[in-house]
């Protein structure tokens, strides 16, 4: 494809993740993160919730302790935990702060707006207010704030950085913009990357995608593989998924690049298939900031 002129808010917020990132392993602040040891349950909602998977597979990996990721609305009661980390860009959801409201342990939060109820409702918050969005799809607010959990876990990131600047200034595959439909890939950390790529495809373009663990993918859903669908791995492959998935005439994805990254260029993608369909990805149809339930 050719150089594409930058004509929304989502592009540039996109485009800005290199920078945000670098911002933030720059200036991690230890004290108000999950400590060492420390039993942990890390909620949000949508792409937050998705974030939460990923850095809690991250922690438990890196041996920092035993680390649950929930939906707000759908954390049990009754565990016992050391501290909550709420993960919320608006700071106003309301699934997130009933749960909190209902919290006695320790709460720590990230969030973008340091003037919204959150700022009351944890007693540790760290904002990341210049990865905010005036974009309703979110998308450098949650790589910078997983971005600064992977730097508080002892991760360097220099690589992913770069590989990020790339994902960036990369053309993007016609076959990618005009495909059928998605399927995307991870394991481990990465499966919560995959349903936040899945995610940002359908609510910028409105596009059919899915989210599965690659080695659940033989599992049933390899049948909807095929010409005009792309199955897109975030991470490295199990062996020999590639070849089947071609065989039943699918078209592989992967690129080598820090999965962070390449969630960027599932970003870039999306858009690009939004402004296909003459859709605005800055504000998706159905969708608001933030999700405010009334009494």
């Amino acid at each position: 494809m050719g150089r594409h002129v930058v004509t929304s808010h989502t592009e540039a917020e996109i485009a800005s993740q290199p920078s945000c990132w670098r911002r933030a392993v720059a200036d991690v602040p230890a004290d108000a993160l999950p400590r060492h040891g420390e039993r942990v349950a890390v909620v949000g909602c949508g792409t937050s919730w998705f974030i939460a998977m990923a850095y809690a597979t991250l922690r438990e990996r890196a041996g920092h302790g035993e680390t649950d990721a929930f939906a707000a609305s759908e954390t049990p009661s009754g565990r016992s935990y050391d501290r909550v980390l709420a993960l919320t860009r608006s700071g106003t959801t309301t699934e997130v702060l009933e749960l909190l409201a209902r919290t006695t342990t320790k709460i720590s939060a990230i969030t973008a707006d340091p003037e919204t109820p959150i700022m009351r409702a944890a007693d540790e918050v760290v904002v990341l207010d210049y990865a905010d969005e005036r974009s309703v799809v979110q998308t450098r607010f949650a790589t910078t704030q997983l971005a600064l959990l992977r730097a508080g876990l002892g991760e360097d990131l220099t690589q992913a950085i770069e590989d990020a600047e790339r994902a960036v200034a990369a053309p993007l595959p016609d076959e990618l913009v005009k495909a059928e439909q998605f399927s995307f890939l991870g394991a481990g950390w990465t499966v919560g990357l995959a349903q936040e790529a899945a995610l940002k495809m359908r609510e910028a373009s409105r596009s059919w995608t899915e989210a599965y663990p690659a080695m659940e993918y033989r599992h049933g859903p390899i049948s909807i593989a095929g010409p005009g669908r792309v199955t897109w791995m975030l991470g490295a492959p199990p062996d020999g998924l590639r070849g089947q998935v071609e065989q039943a005439g699918g078209m592989f994805f992967e690129s080598g690049l820090d999965p962070m990254a390449e969630l960027i260029r599932a970003q870039r993608v999306a858009v690009a298939r939004a402004f296909a369909q003459q859709l605005n990805p800055d504000e998706p149809m159905h969708l608001t900031r933030s999700v405010i339930l009334s009494p």
